[in-house]
């Protein structure tokens, strides 16, 4: 569950602020749907998990809610500290099990990090009795415009172990009861394709591929996968719908 940080690669640096100026404003609708939706405010205690730089946290403390987030990434987790928010270095799952704080919240959120059965089990344990885990994924292929774009890091870097399963299925496992859902259209809007190319290399989606086939073909090819988004003035849009779910923690649940 590690992200490459500061012992990655040399062309990784900078990509965390690269995150930060660029692509994560694009998860805003989705972060907002769920708050909306489960009502966040001054009774909520909320945990994001893979918060990268902070953002979702700062739209949550700005509803009124007790925000704290874990991150796995050295650089990503300055940035949210420099906005002021409290974030935790995540390690491993099997050596951070016992190293973040354990106070539970009422509400976890899974918006950055890909939802798998070790991550989704070791949040559920930091969601109260009664509280809610929220894992976020990109919607069906066939919704989301940046497909033909992700084909790029898929071309060079075919997954490797078969998909997790649905979120709904990760809550169930964890022993979570699916209890509200929604689906979110995002717009991804770039000032030109370079800032697009950054922004996507950001994102950790590609970094298998530029590990396997280089960086500068990954970037090359990313650039000719974005023409059809091109507009006139020399921006790019696409727009993806993601897709949430919360689960709610039994109110008999014990932690371990």
């Amino acid at each position: 569950m590690d992200r490459a940080g500061a012992d990655g690669p040399a062309e990784r640096r900078g990509r965390a602020r690269d995150w930060a100026e660029i692509q994560e404003r694009m998860l805003v609708p989705l972060y907002q749907d769920v708050y909306r939706r489960l009502e966040v405010g001054a009774a909520t205690s909320l945990l994001g998990v893979g918060c990268r730089s902070g953002l979702a946290l700062l739209l949550a403390r700005g509803r009124g809610a007790q925000v704290a987030g874990v991150e796995w990434d050295d650089e990503l987790r300055e940035l949210a500290a420099a906005r002021g928010l409290q974030v935790a270095p995540g390690g491993s799952l099997a050596r951070s099990a016992h190293s973040v704080p354990r106070p539970a919240h009422s509400l976890v959120t899974v918006f950055e990090q890909p939802p798998t059965p070790a991550l989704v089990a070791w949040s559920a344990q930091r969601t109260l009795p009664g509280g809610l885990l929220v894992l976020a994924v990109r919607g069906l292929a066939e919704r989301c415009e940046s497909t033909a774009v992700l084909e790029v890091a898929r071309r060079h870097a075919p997954a490797e172990e078969p998909a997790a399963g649905t979120p709904e299925s990760l809550l169930v496992a964890a022993g979570l009861r699916p209890s509200a859902a929604g689906r979110v259209v995002c717009p991804f809007a770039y000032a030109e394709v370079d800032s697009a190319v950054r922004g996507l290399l950001a994102t950790g989606l590609f970094d298998r591929a530029e590990q396997r086939a280089g960086a500068a073909l990954v970037a090359k090819e990313l650039e000719e996968a974005l023409h059809p988004f091109l507009r006139p003035d020399g921006s790019v849009r696409m727009v993806d719908e993601f897709r949430w779910v919360a689960g709610v923690r039994s109110a008999d649940a014990t932690r371990d």
